[in-house]
């Protein structure tokens, strides 16, 4: 009994790990995309802009900050919701937080296009793929000031 049990809570938990970390086009646990294409798509039929961040999430600690202050606030996440259509293209170096290889593969064919010489990069694009905006590294700021660059970008304000 207790052996079906650890097994059933085992292959759960794998699944569930699997569905995170696969290279298919949604990151569930956080509501990023992963996937380029998709999310071009997805920004012309919903008529958004597409938010592209080049992040070492486990190890940058600039991109960790970033994470915290900007893109985990509830004023980020109101403003994406509305204007933006997001997409984490990760570059982890910890064993545990390994991506697969076709999407570390994709996200490094990703950074060689647009040119990523430092972490984090945000770019922001128009749903035709054209580059509106383009921050590397990360200085704290207030909020407010940083969704004000988002919006400029996007041609909000």
């Amino acid at each position: 009994m207790k052996k079906t049990m650890i097994t059933a809570v085992l292959m759960s938990f794998m699944f569930v790990f699997a569905t995170c970390k696969t290279g298919s086009s949604s990151n569930v646990d956080h509501g990023w995309l992963t996937n380029y294409e998709d999310a071009l798509q997805l920004a012309k039929k919903e008529k958004k802009g597409v938010l592209l961040l080049f992040t070492g999430s486990d190890w940058c600690p600039p991109c960790k900050r970033l994470h915290h202050d900007v893109f985990d606030s509830e004023g980020f996440k109101e403003f994406a919701k509305k204007n933006l259509i997001l997409v984490e293209l990760d570059f982890p170096r910890k064993r545990e937080n390994k991506l697969p290889a076709e999407q570390q593969n994709y996200n490094r064919a990703l950074s060689r296009k647009f040119k990523v010489r430092g972490f984090p990069t945000v770019v922001i694009l128009d749903a035709d793929g054209k580059e509106l905006g383009r921050w590397v590294g990360y200085r704290p700021t207030e909020l407010e000031n940083t969704l004000d660059e988002y919006a400029k970008a996007l041609k909000l304000k």
